[in-house]
């Protein structure tokens, strides 16, 4: 698999792996956390979430300015550990949420992730960055062994961002297990059993406005009490979210597992963009004025792809937020915690990228080579086909909106859950989708972006993805205001239309990354 790659290619995977085992464990559970946590319904949970991950690309923005001008990714990247290690410390304080503390717990939490965020903001980019200075300097090494040489280096940058792709996929794929696992084992301990709908029925017993839910808390209050005896909200809640909060601490070991596999390889990394000073002096004023105009053409470029971009995010980046609370409402999830399924996706990059690697190799020997501006076209073509799926599903059984949903009588709401193959489908396409966006996306930015700018640019791509993310609000409100099947078709239509404006500029890309 790593044959003709750049020797530090395994060393950043591993250093990324570890640092999205810990982001993950927080990730697959952050939507449901703030749910049962502070009672907070699933829009407002959704805001934070929202604004929580677009904060982390926005600040890779910064990250990659900081990196740009100070030239010490390394150092950056090491800061941005030991920051987010920091906030997953602050996570892990196991403190009971009460009526009296919110005003300032809620805040408190929010600052955790605020600190996550920001580290993950000068870690990301720039190490993404130094994975394509690697591609930078192979291809300036076989340049001088002749053209042929030359070609076959640069057919390799998109395998190799792939390769990087899969390994923070199995960082992904282990971690939505740990936090579901620690909280169902501390819940046990404690004389209780897991149940996704109670924590939000805990909060309006505590509240005393259960109104007509009452007769299905008691029903969900007395199958989760092991032992007998009554059973008290306040407890209830306070042992669940304390197994989430003691899964943090897994995310600090991570982080400081990334760091140690980074400090053992830093000399082996390149430092991107530090050989232009030296690249700049003797050039024409001519010459200076092509380099230019060639810059303004790889920027409208970059740019034009950054808008695609974050339509894409918008409608991929629903896993945590509508389709994790449809896993949860509308899904058979009575053997598995919701979270889990987030797992379903990291296993398919797994598995699907060899796939991909060797379909598009095959293609290319066979002279057929796909562009990355045509992959990412197609790509969110296989991402609208998700959602046709769920969208007709969702019509043949004539689901509600998740609001209305929730309020049937428990009975009821069974016999209309869908099966788990309803998700496996779905996070497929959406799977397929993303090994033809995401990676590919990584590898198009380090081919555009001029040498000096390395950091700025893979900051604009997770900038990008950061607007899309801020958008992923609006995905709970939809599912909670209508009958579910107008959400998919939202997104639907904005996978389709995203996928028409990329097809309609491929020709320009192509002759620009040329």
């Amino acid at each position: 698999m790593f044959k003709g790659h750049p020797k530090g290619l395994l060393a950043a995977a591993l250093s990324n792996m570890g640092e999205r085992f810990g982001y993950y464990i927080m990730n697959a559970v952050l939507l449901l956390f703030l749910c049962s946590k502070f009672g907070l319904s699933d829009g407002t949970a959704g805001v934070i979430y929202s604004v929580f991950y677009c904060g982390i690309y926005v600040l890779s923005l910064v990250g990659g300015i900081i990196a740009d001008r100070t030239q010490d990714y390394k150092g950056t990247i090491q800061k941005g550990l030991l920051i987010m290690a920091c906030g997953y410390i602050l996570l892990s304080i196991p403190i009971t949420a009460t009526t009296g503390n919110t005003s300032w717990l809620l805040p408190f939490t929010c600052l955790a992730l605020l600190l996550i965020a920001f580290g993950n903001g000068l870690f990301k980019g720039n190490l993404q960055a130094i994975v394509g200075q690697m591609y930078d300097n192979l291809e300036a090494e076989e340049a001088k062994k002749g053209e042929e040489a030359l070609s076959i280096a640069k057919s390799k940058r998109d395998s190799g961002f792939q390769i990087f792709y899969v390994f923070i996929n199995i960082g992904g794929l282990v971690a939505p297990f740990v936090a579901p696992l620690l909280r169902e084992w501390w819940l046990k301990a404690n004389g209780f059993l897991y149940n996704s709908n109670l924590p939000e029925l805990c909060h309006r017993a505590i509240a005393g406005n259960l109104g007509d839910q009452a007769a299905k808390y008691e029903s969900l209050a007395n199958s989760v009490t092991l032992g007998g005896g009554s059973f008290d909200p306040a407890a209830y809640l306070e042992v669940f979210n304390q197994g989430v909060h003691f899964s943090f601490i897994a995310s600090v070991a991570a982080m400081l597992l990334s760091l140690a596999i980074f400090l053992y390889n830093k000399k082996s990394f390149p430092t991107p963009a530090k050989k232009s000073a030296v690249e700049s002096v003797g050039y024409t004023p001519e010459e200076k004025a092509a380099m230019a105009k060639e810059i303004k053409q790889r920027m409208y470029a970059l740019f034009a792809v950054l808008g695609i971009a974050i339509f894409f995010w918008f409608s991929f980046h629903q896993n945590g937020q509508s389709l994790s609370v449809f896993a949860r409402d509308f899904v058979k999830t009575d053997k598995i915690a919701p979270e889990i399924w987030q797992a379903v996706n990291p296993f398919f990059v797994i598995v699907l990228t060899p796939v991909i690697m060797w379909l598009f190799s095959s293609l290319a020997r066979k002279g057929r080579s796909v562009s990355t501006p045509r992959k990412i076209a197609i790509g969110m073509g296989i991402a609208g086909m998700a959602y046709l799926f769920l969208m007709l599903f969702s019509i043949s059984r004539g689901y509600p909106s998740g609001t209305d949903f929730r309020a049937l009588d428990e009975t009821v709401a069974e016999s209309m859950k869908a099966d788990w193959w309803v998700l496996i489908v779905t996070y497929f396409f959406l799977t397929v989708a993303e090994l033809f966006i995401s990676p590919l996306g990584l590898s198009f930015v380090s081919k555009v972006a001029p040498k000096n700018m390395l950091g700025l640019c893979q900051g604009l791509w997770l900038g990008a993805t950061a607007v899309g993310n801020l958008l992923i609000w609006i995905g709970p409100v939809m599912y909670n205001a209508w009958p579910i099947w107008k959400c998919w078709s939202v997104f639907l239509v904005v996978c389709l239309i995203s996928m028409s404006v990329m097809l309609g500029m491929v020709k320009w890309l192509e002759r620009v990354t040329a």
